[in-house]
């Protein structure tokens, strides 16, 4: 048996001892009840906490042997699905949300939960682990595969939608790319001015990553991480969006993000 951290909990399972279920059939279950036109149905959620808890204790339950075993894909899939799954388990955990009304982001956002980037635990492959360490120290150094920021969903309106379907390690990449593609096309990701594009503050704040694979696509005049911007949406943007991307006198500009909850319903707004 292993003690296990789920978020502010602690509970006991049993290793998973290469069973491991790949497809993620259960979490499919919970989202394809729970994820409606791109959001979330927390209040729903909520009353299936014993499923999601039974979902992440399987998460919890890999080992570091096992884990590092499997193919590079199964490890990309596996931190990107946990990151999702713990993201819905903090909003579970503190629904509805309400802030202070001296709370400077929206009452209702995840940013109310105090700590739940860099201070509240998770246990997942062998190791003990916070939101913002499968972010930065996990997927972003080591599989440097930019597109993971179309993928983990941060529980806010600007956020990429959460996928409807589990990450699977057999059809990662296209899912990456249609999840990029998706969002791209949402007016909160992008919009065109005339020859100015204005795109998601994600892009502003880790626009670097996307220089290695995309800067070399577009002759922009800006700087090497505008190019990388650029050269993500001439790839992957509307065709209008890509047409632009590809013009050297084209301006990059962000937009405001919007941290209010994905949530469906109107319950748990503020």
């Amino acid at each position: 048996m292993l003690s296990i951290t789920i978020g502010t909990s602690t509970v006991t399972a049993t290793p998973a001892s290469g069973s491991f279920d790949h497809s993620y059939q259960a979490y499919a279950k919970l989202l394809s009840a729970h994820v409606i036109n791109q959001r979330v149905n927390y209040a729903k959620l909520v009353n299936a906490r014993t499923s999601l808890t039974t979902i992440i204790e399987s998460i919890a339950a890999v080992s570091a042997e096992d884990f590092q075993r499997w193919p590079e894909h199964q490890q990309l899939a596996y931190w990107i699905n946990a990151y999702n799954l713990f993201t819905l388990k903090a909003i579970v955990d503190h629904y509805p949300i309400k802030g202070s009304w001296l709370s400077w982001y929206p009452r209702n956002s995840i940013k109310q939960i105090e700590g739940v980037w860099d201070v509240m635990p998770w246990h997942a492959a062998g190791r003990i682990v916070t939101l913002d360490q499968i972010e930065h120290e996990i997927m972003r150094p080591t599989f440097k595969q930019p597109l993971i920021h179309f993928a983990i969903n941060c529980a806010a309106l600007s956020c990429p939608p959460l996928s409807p379907q589990p990450y699977r390690s057999e059809t990662l990449i296209e899912q990456l790319v249609t999840s990029t593609r998706q969002a791209l096309t949402q007016s909160s990701w992008l919009k065109i001015e005339e020859m100015t594009l204005r795109v998601t503050a994600i892009l502003n704040w880790y626009g670097e990553d996307f220089t290695d694979e995309y800067a070399r696509g577009v002759t922009a005049n800006g700087s090497y991480r505008d190019r990388g911007i650029l050269g993500l949406i001439a790839r992957y943007g509307p065709p209008a969006a890509q047409a632009i991307a590809r013009v050297p006198n084209t301006r990059i500009r962000f937009l405001a993000y919007d941290w209010s909850l994905n949530d469906v319903t109107g319950t748990g707004r503020q």
